[in-house]
């Protein structure tokens, strides 16, 4: 009698076992952030300036950093990253009742920022290849949609306006964003990226974030850049900039003592003291990006020629930060992902499904979407795998 193939738990454990190790006496978890001796440098020359807090030399040099690594004009620092999105939504013209095209396969914040401008959320499907937005399911669902008006394209179903789209880079692999632009163009979008999670991620040559007229990213504790808490808002326009850094200082005009304020605004601006660490991390940048994708390469390794089984790799034309290691399940059976979650969680690695679809969670039940056929297979089949850069030693 020939042996029974292994089972897809079976699997994932040996290659965890193989790539990342033993567990020891805690979990390895899905992705924690690394600290060093300049790090705490940083903060503790923040704290004996005592410009703790949205003034201070840490936060200027924290966006010139931003700028500089991604090549956007202009990097404007943030509390998080859902405050950046919604914020540039507000730039780029969306208005109460607007609609805005987002995926359904994203973390909530996507649609949060969306709702936060008074907006609805209209999700759309993802390709298998990139996880992200699906150029061409956008063109062809558009065409069907869309009716072209002076003001804009409007949906043709509830006569809202359609006034802008928000690809998001999920899990560092970026989206195919030249021709994502070009469908926009088609249907007069304004594009906003949420590149929350793909610093450090490159679409032919070109950082991730950099190809709307503007985009987001997010420095919360398990990104591959940590303030603590913080995003930023990246655009090549300049008036757009001023404006992004005027609304999040709380729309205060310049005066050496008066309080004078002109417009309804946000208390936005990152703190100096989380600038201070974002600038001693991003000095490690390019060595995070490194490990992360070696990390990834082992994974791809061990997962090679396995069976029930995909590594997810980087899409084409694309240099990803792999954020997030990433398997799909080849049967998207009831019940299996969550097996093999039960298995690699109590073997002490922890494992994650892909967020449930954003249409499903009962505050946008009853929002717009397109049919979705991808990202309902993504969402059975998907599991995060631990990704820690300090799996890999320097």
């Amino acid at each position: 009698m020939s042996p029974q193939p292994a089972s897809v738990s079976s699997t994932i454990l040996d290659v965890l076992r193989t790539v990342v190790g033993a567990p020891g006496e805690t979990v390895v978890p899905l992705h924690a952030p690394t600290f060093t001796a300049r790090d705490a440098e940083l903060v503790q020359d923040c704290l004996a300036s005592t410009f703790v807090s949205s003034v201070g030399q840490y936060v200027d040099r924290f966006e010139a950093a931003l700028a500089a690594y991604t090549g956007s004009a202009h990097a404007i620092a943030v509390v998080n990253g859902t405050a950046a999105l919604q914020v540039a939504l507000t730039l780029a013209g969306v208005q109460r009742d607007d609609e805005v095209l987002i995926p359904a396969l994203s973390f909530v914040a996507t649609a949060n920022a969306v709702a936060h401008c008074g907006a609805v959320p209209h999700f759309v499907d993802s390709s298998v290849q990139t996880l992200g937005m699906d150029p061409e399911a956008l063109e062809r669902y558009l065409s069907g949609v869309v009716q072209l008006t002076p003001d804009g394209a409007r949906n043709r179903l509830t006569g809202r306006r359609i006034a802008a789209v928000v690809p998001m880079h999920t899990f560092g692999h970026p989206v195919e964003m030249v021709r994502l632009v070009e469908v926009a163009a088609q249907f007069r979008l304004v594009v906003v990226e949420d590149a929350a999670e793909s610093l450090g991620s490159t679409h032919r040559g070109q950082h991730a974030g950099t190809f709307g007229q503007l985009a987001t990213l997010s420095f919360n504790g398990n990104k591959i850049v940590t303030t603590g808490g913080g995003g930023a808002i990246l655009t090549s326009d300049p008036t757009l900039a001023q404006r992004a850094k005027y609304l999040t200082t709380t729309a205060k005009r310049p005066h050496r003592w008066a309080f004078e304020h002109d417009a309804i605004a946000w208390n936005f601006r990152l703190p100096n003291l989380n600038a201070a660490l974002g600038c001693a991390q991003m000095e490690r940048l390019p060595a995070l990006v490194a490990r992360k994708r070696e990390l990834a390469r082992r994974y791809q390794d061990a997962l090679d020629g396995c069976d029930g089984v995909t590594f997810m790799r980087e899409p084409e034309d694309t240099c990803s930060n792999y954020w997030l290691n990433t398997v799909m399940l080849q049967t998207a059976e009831a019940g299996e992902r969550e097996l093999v979650l039960q298995a690699t969680n109590d073997a002490g690695y922890q494992c994650r499904p892909v967020w449930r679809l954003l249409h499903t969670l009962p505050m946008f039940a009853q929002c717009p979407r397109a049919d979705l056929p991808v990202a309902n297979r993504l969402e059975a089949t998907l599991i995060n795998l631990p990704s820690s850069p300090s799996l890999v030693e320097p």
